[in-house]
């Protein structure tokens, strides 16, 4: 069992994934539940600082949340996004967009 002190702003809905989302993070052994965990406890990832307060706001005001992550050497950019309403957040791959 995985504990964690952190705390959960927002619930994620129904978790999806693109094929290619998938083939990097296995690429790069990452495993999915970290990143959907940085994202829901508000670990953005390497976004702007405007686009970190546009998520901080969302949190509160139900807009939606994009976080970016670099996996791998490559440093190779994943996005994980939660509709507005919460009821999904997707990983997918910026060209996927």
């Amino acid at each position: 069992m995985i504990k964690s002190n952190r705390r959960f702003l927002f619930p994620l809905g129904r978790i999806v994934m693109t094929p290619s989302a998938r083939e990097l993070m296995h690429s790069t052994g990452t495993h999915p539940f970290q990143l959907f965990l940085r994202h829901q406890c508000g670990d953005w990832g390497v976004m702007e600082a405007e686009d970190r307060t546009a998520n901080e706001h969302a949190v509160i005001l139900g807009g939606r949340l994009l976080s970016a992550y670099e996996l791998g050497e490559s440093k190779e950019k994943i996005w994980i996004i939660t509709e507005a309403d919460r009821s999904s957040t997707a990983a997918i791959l910026p060209a996927e967009y």
